[in-house]
């Protein structure tokens, strides 16, 4: 093997791919397996003694199929130790979470975070005796005025759920190193292949697998990795809450984890298009992706991001809950649904005023997440502006009393 820098599509292609798990085949089979069997009672005894990391043990503790997409996923991030596998995202941040916090301890959680981990942070971790303070997603290295002497992390979403801010990693995980404080950041929107986390300075990265790692709608799954400094509590944290990826799936990941660079590529172009488009359109306030002026954090984002992916928002201009029913119920290139990064385009409303604390927001209408898919672009454009010509008929025809309901 040489040390030459290899480009992302070489990488999703060759990662993970040992040959001892491959054993001459292009993909890594399905190994499903609880019982291990062993030769003797010396065996049996010996491999209970050993790490079972990447050793056939016991089911729970992984078989090749799972080992071999866990280390593709640690050779996409520079500097990273190693990666363990989830059943779904959120599972993965509470693994990520728990392997680096005790009662008494402090969480400082970004506004901006994905609404089930606040459920969390306000739930189970508040049920451990944690304390979860949030803050503002653009406070960068301000972030040293909030840590307190029982500040043990602080959990970063760059760009933030819904609203899109761009957060500024490397100032934050400085001063966090400083003061011996972990952080965790939720990096699904942009994977590995778009900002390389652990070269950023963060301890813990995680996925939501489910997305653009899958690729195709149809498998739950997380991962978290970790830098050296933090993958044995990661790992014993794991192993000890009993966290296993089914093989099945993990395979499913593996396979789809192949075309992620050149689907991405496609995500990215076909989003930006489509949101320059709507920055021109009437009844549209106000586009929120990262790679426009618009998107608090913008400078950052053409700093740190090597690209953009398929996931942005927008804020029309006025309007209630009906006008904005009328744009969506009547899309006929996108679906309506939870997740995203799979190949179909997805409008979802949101109201990401009901999930903030610390910051507030006053926008002049309601609001609409998009994912942009593989479809032609001309064709969703099409789709939009038939759409926004009936939110327009729609905001025309409403009461003025009712005209921002919300």
């Amino acid at each position: 093997m040489t040390d030459e820098v290899k480009g992302d599509s070489t990488r999703v292609v060759a990662a993970g791919r040992r040959p001892e798990w491959t054993q001459g085949i292009v993909n890594t089979p399905v190994w499903r397996a609880s019982t291990i069997l062993y030769d003797n009672v010396t065996a049996l005894r010996e491999g209970g003694r050993a790490d079972p990391h990447h050793r056939l043990f016991y089911g729970r503790k992984g078989t090749p199929t799972q080992w071999s997409l866990a280390d593709a996923l640690t050779e996409l991030e520079p500097g990273a130790e190693g990666s363990f596998l989830y059943c779904s995202g959120v599972a993965a941040l509470a693994a990520a979470l728990l392997s680096v916090l005790k009662p008494g301890d402090e969480l400082l959680m970004v506004d901006t975070a994905y609404d089930p981990t606040r459920s969390m942070a306000n739930g189970l971790l508040k049920r451990f005796g944690i304390t979860t303070r949030f803050y503002d997603p653009l406070i960068g290295e301000g972030i040293a005025e909030l840590i307190a002497p029982n500040t043990a992390a602080i959990l970063l979403a760059s760009p933030g759920s819904l609203t899109f801010e761009v957060q500024d990693v490397p100032a934050i995980t400085a001063v966090a190193r400083a003061r011996g404080v972990t952080t965790i950041l939720d990096n699904t929107w942009a994977t590995p292949l778009l900002f390389p986390a652990i070269a950023h300075g963060v301890d813990l990265t995680v996925l939501a697998c489910t997305k653009y790692v899958v690729g195709h709608s149809d498998v739950m799954l997380g991962s978290v990795t970790a830098a050296p400094t933090h993958w044995k509590a990661l790992r014993d944290t794991s192993y000890a809450l009993g966290q296993v990826a089914s093989p099945d799936d993990c395979w499913l990941a593996a396979r789809g984890l192949r075309t992620m660079a050149v689907r991405l590529k496609q995500h990215d172009a076909n989003a930006l298009r489509i949101a320059r488009w709507l920055a021109d359109q009437p009844g549209v306030a106000r586009v929120l992706h990262p790679a426009l002026p618009s998107c608090p954090g913008h400078e950052t984002f053409l700093r740190d991001f090597r690209g953009a992916s398929g996931l942005f928002s927008f804020i029309l201009d006025g309007g209630g809950e009906a006008a904005r029913a009328a744009l969506i119920d009547g899309l006929d290139h996108f679906g309506i649904g939870y997740s995203w990064g799979g190949f179909e385009s997805l409008a979802l409303p949101i109201d990401p005023h009901r999930h903030r604390s610390a910051t507030k927001r006053d926008d002049a209408g309601p609001m609409i997440r998009l994912q942009i898919g593989l479809e032609d672009a001309d064709d969703l454009i099409a789709d939009l502006d038939r759409g926004l010509a009936r939110f327009r008929e729609a905001v025309a025809g409403a009461p003025h009393d009712a005209a921002q309901t919300r």
